[in-house]
């Protein structure tokens, strides 16, 4: 049992008597390392910390969050890397069911009751599998994208039968480093070779991100036709119609995948927004109150949420209900950067509601003056903000507030909804000058930057570009940069660690926000010979610094 003597499991499972059983089968395993875990907030604290090579997680897990939720939580929020092995442990006979239809599926899952013997031949056989990917995870982790590709290659030809494997991993990486039409030619490749459904979203998504709306609509509707249950589709299909202005449409298909996995928080959150968009209060008020009861025991709530479902319920003037949910925000959510600005602005929705002019006067300006130190406000919230301060003619406080949503913008249809709300207001001429401004600032914080590390100034073009991420953290024009300036200082002043993991997060970020930046993969590879000149030891992003805004 070489095969698994030397990897670490976590167990997360709420009754002690199964925690033992499953202790007891894993020492049979030779698997000695071992940590419990009793609920999904006690896992996801011990994963912050520690990697394992295996997690065995009940289904049911009481009250809170199922298995099936954790892992959406765990894998959206990358707390757990590609390597580690997720096992389900259910005595649900529906669970294949379940399973089918979720967008992240675990490595396996066991229907109990089940031997030692069968979870050993279980856990063999995907650690069997794991080690053949594990060279290409490690170079993954490392954020060495170039090598990762050849390596994909190569074992393609060595290993033909998972050969579509890793030709899907090497897309997935053409997409990460900005190189769309490569990753678009091997889906097709892909496709040729068996029609796979996964090669099919994976063009689509590439057509995406190229702006090719109208194609990727084309696969995704057929692809949708023709594979019903796949979760994964819809959810682009709607994404891709919120951005070619489709929002009815996106509202139809996100209610249609809601209605086969009716608990993806994610989802249903989804759906709550383009309701608000389109003006269906019902909809949106049934799914921000899913969402509020079923994000409860999650470690990743969100206080935007209980914002949502005060809007619908004041919409209809039930202000009882809405004070209710914003005293339940600001007992639970204390401790959230985000919950003195949504708090302020639930408090403002509900005053208006009521006639009070005055109290919502007061408290958008709160909220205004919370924006200024509440990072990861979704551009949406700050949108309704600044409709609502233009609304009490508070033009100041929205002025403020869309000069940081255009600051803070990866997409320039949020920067044209930005434009058309003013506009509707009759502020035309103040949304272009709040745009020029915006493009002033960027501009000039990149001129500086760039300005300070040609005079030779590399720490003070770190330090420059720091504070500018620090203040437009969602601005891809910015977090690239800032990510040269560090990498220029780490080839020029030689290595620092605390640089070199703060780069290679800017790395990621950039990534995140601009998937098409054809830049991207020469930024990679910048970094990577940087860690070769100093012959320092490439070790994975940090799991905290995985974690990605909303």
């Amino acid at each position: 049992m070489k095969e698994l003597n030397h990897l670490n499991a976590l167990i997360i499972e709420p009754h002690q008597g199964m925690r033992a059983s499953l202790h007891n089968m894993l020492n049979l395993c030779e698997i000695t390392k071992i940590d419990h875990a009793v609920s999904a907030g006690a896992a996801i604290r011990l994963l912050y910390g520690k990697r394992y090579d295996i997690i065995l997680c009940g289904y049911d897990l009481g009250d809170g969050q199922d298995g099936q939720q954790l892992l959406e939580d765990l894998r959206q929020n990358r707390i757990i890397p590609l390597s580690t092995l997720f096992v389900m442990v259910t005595a649900e006979r529906s669970y294949e069911k379940v399973v089918s239809a979720a967008e992240f599926a675990p490595s396996d899952y066991l229907l109990k009751p089940f031997t030692a013997d069968k979870l050993m031949e279980r856990l063999i056989r995907a650690a069997e599998r794991r080690a053949l990917f594990m060279p290409v995870y490690d170079l993954m982790d490392q954020g060495d994208i170039a090598e990762a590709i050849k390596l994909c290659e190569r074992s393609e030809m060595e290993s033909p039968r998972l050969a579509t494997d890793f030709m899907r991993i090497r897309a997935e990486l053409f997409i990460t480093s900005g190189q769309l039409d490569k990753a678009g030619s091997v889906y097709e490749q892909i496709f040729l070779l068996k029609e796979l459904p996964w090669a099919r979203l994976g063009l689509a998504k590439t057509y995406f991100l190229q702006q090719r709306f109208a194609e990727a609509e084309e696969i995704l509707i057929a692809l949708i036709a023709d594979n019903s249950q796949y979760l994964d589709a819809y959810d682009w299909l709607a994404k891709t119609q919120q951005a070619n202005g489709k929002l009815a449409q996106a509202k139809v298909v996100l209610e249609s995948a809601v209605s086969i996995s009716p608990h993806a928080v994610r989802r249903l959150r989804k759906l709550g927004e383009v309701a608000l968009e389109v003006g269906d209060i019902e909809i949106a008020e049934r799914s921000f109150e899913q969402v509020v009861s079923k994000a409860r025991y999650s470690e990743f709530r969100d206080p935007e949420d209980h914002v949502h479902l005060v809007e619908t319920l004041v919409s209809h003037g039930n202000t009882q209900q809405a004070a209710s949910v914003i005293r339940d925000m600001e007992k639970t959510l204390g401790s959230s950067p985000k919950t003195a600005a949504c708090s302020a602005f639930s408090s403002a929705l509900m005053h208006q509601a009521n006639g009070d002019t005055e109290l919502a006067i007061q408290q958008l300006n709160t909220a205004v003056e919370a924006c200024r130190d509440s990072a990861g406000l979704s551009n949406q919230l700050k949108m309704m903000l600044a409709k609502n301060c233009l609304d009490n003619e508070l033009e100041q406080g929205a002025s403020e507030v869309m000069l940081d949503v255009m600051n803070n913008s990866a997409e320039h249809a949020v920067i044209g909804k930005a434009m058309a709300l003013f506009e509707q207001a009759g502020k035309k001429e103040l949304a272009e000058a709040i745009a020029k401004e915006s493009r002033r600032q960027v501009v000039e914080l990149v001129a500086s930057g760039a300005e300070k590390a040609r005079q030779g100034d590399f720490a003070g073009a770190v330090e420059l570009m720091t504070q500018a991420a620090s203040r437009m953290p969602d601005n891809p024009q910015v977090i690239f940069n800032a990510a040269v300036a560090v990498l220029k200082c780490l080839e020029n002043s030689g290595w620092d660690s605390r640089l070199g993991e703060q780069g290679k997060v800017y790395i990621e970020h950039a990534r995140h926000l601009d998937a098409a930046n054809p830049k991207l993969m020469q930024l990679g590879e910048l970094y990577v010979s940087i860690l070769k000149k100093y012959g320092v030891s490439m070790t994975p992003l940090s799991i905290k610094s995985r974690v990605t805004p909303r």
